[in-house]
């Protein structure tokens, strides 16, 4: 399938979610939440100072948004944006994607190393290799916004998403090439840690993923300029090309069947940071949207 540009110029874009009829997104180094409709109609919601990452709504329609640089949560009512939750204290590097489920609770990752620093020391080799990168911990922060570490040793946990059910959730562990499954019980914790699926065969980092109604899920291969759909186990089902590296995926759309591809040349802040090459890359696939996000 050949891609269609929705928008092109941004800076660097991240974490997107189809809400009310918009894909929302977060652009990392414009600092800013922005809304885009089918028609290319692009509005910046807010700025967010701190570098935004993951994005999810509360039920009362609140916007939680992953504040990179701060390790904070920050909600968005609608007119002012204010703290949420602070992860300072759990985390070890920036904070990253998030997932935020249907009873209130967000989980969030954190790349728990510095990785620019790291890559530009000891290179790609060094992140699949040695040295290798230092693991991190995805945290819940529950109604009350208390918050609790609810896996560690996650090797750059990224992407989430749930399962219709909500008995299950999956991570991408981008640099250690796969998806990991975990339990998830009432109240909200993980357990019974498994592979998911293993993609070293592929070298298909995934970033970004979506899960689709027969129970794939769509990773954004971050080492290329792919999308793939996946299924338990492994198997590539379909492979997408995009113009660029791909880093953040959604499916959305009118019937859940739009799958939005966030591409950029590199994610490096000193690669990108002052370019405005991202791209916003989409095509219709067959089988729509499930779960969560």
């Amino acid at each position: 399938m050949t891609t269609q540009i929705l928008r092109a110029g941004l800076r660097f874009g991240e974490g997107p979610r189809w809400h009310d009829g918009r894909l929302w997104y977060s652009d990392f180094y414009d600092r800013a939440v922005h809304a885009i409709d089918l028609d290319g109609n692009d509005e910046r919601i807010v700025e967010v100072a701190g570098q935004p990452s993951g994005l999810g709504w509360l039920a009362n329609g609140d916007l939680l948004i992953s504040s990179m640089i701060e390790r904070k949560v920050l909600r968005w009512d609608g007119s002012n944006l204010s703290p949420y939750a602070d992860l300072s204290d759990r985390f070890t590097w920036h904070g990253n994607d998030m997932l935020v489920d249907s009873a209130d609770r967000a989980y969030v990752g954190n790349f728990g190393f510095d990785y620019e620093t790291f890559l530009q020391v000891h290179g790609f080799e060094g992140l699949l290799g040695e040295p290798g990168p230092t693991p991190a911990a995805i945290c819940m922060i529950d109604r009350d916004r208390s918050v609790t570490v609810v896996a560690e040793d996650m090797i750059f946990p990224n992407g989430m998403v749930l399962t219709p059910d909500g008995k299950t959730l999956i991570c991408a562990e981008t640099l250690a090439l796969r998806l990991t499954a975990f339990d998830v019980a009432s109240d909200g914790t993980l357990s019974n840690r498994r592979v998911w699926a293993d993609l070293s065969e592929q070298l298909g980092a995934p970033d970004g993923i979506a899960l689709d109604a027969e129970g794939a899920v769509w990773i954004a291969a971050a080492s290329t300029p792919r999308a793939m759909r996946i299924a338990e186990g492994g198997e590539v089902l379909e492979a997408i090309e995009t113009s660029q590296s791909c880093f953040a995926l959604m499916l959305g759309g009118p019937e859940g069947r739009h799958l939005f591809m966030m591409t950029a040349p590199a994610s490096e802040s000193y690669e990108v940071a002052d370019r405005t090459d991202g791209k916003i890359e989409m095509v219709e696939v067959l089988v729509p949207h499930a779960g969560t996000p």
